[in-house]
């Protein structure tokens, strides 16, 4: 039984330093994370308006309304204590979800739910590595 508890708890520590390790070789460089910090109420509109959007499919919504749950919760997968990395699992998450709903719904679902300029909407795809045009 101590066998399996040690190689649980093994493995949990793996995929943790995994993380952090992808969270790290994939962070944003230092003016993209503030810009991005910036950006912060107009995504949360911009998720919480794609998930409220009925005409897209239940995936995407459930991504975006799981999304939403992550950004409220206190508890992060990266503490935000860790200095240089704390906070970027944040921006790494809405990326990567937001790079799933355009896949999945197509850029015009982001472009028509949009709330702040079109500055901020390159901006968005910049930093989310979105494909194609804003």
């Amino acid at each position: 039984m101590a066998r399996v508890l040690i190689a649980v708890a093994g493995t949990l520590a793996l995929s943790w330093l995994g993380l952090i390790a992808y969270v790290w070789a994939s962070r944003p460089d230092t003016a993209a994370a503030r810009e991005g910090a910036r950006m912060v109420p107009d995504i949360v509109r911009l998720v919480r308006r794609i998930a409220a959007d009925r005409s897209l499919p239940r995936g995407v919504r459930a991504r975006l309304w799981g999304l939403l749950a992550y950004l409220a919760l206190p508890i992060d997968l990266v503490p935000d204590l860790l200095p240089g990395i704390g906070y970027l699992d944040d921006v790494v998450i809405v990326a990567a979800v937001l790079r799933s709903t355009v896949r999945r719904a197509g850029p015009d679902a982001v472009r028509g739910h949009w709330p702040g300029t079109g500055v901020g909407l390159a901006s968005l795809w910049r930093l989310a590595r979105l494909p194609g045009e804003p």
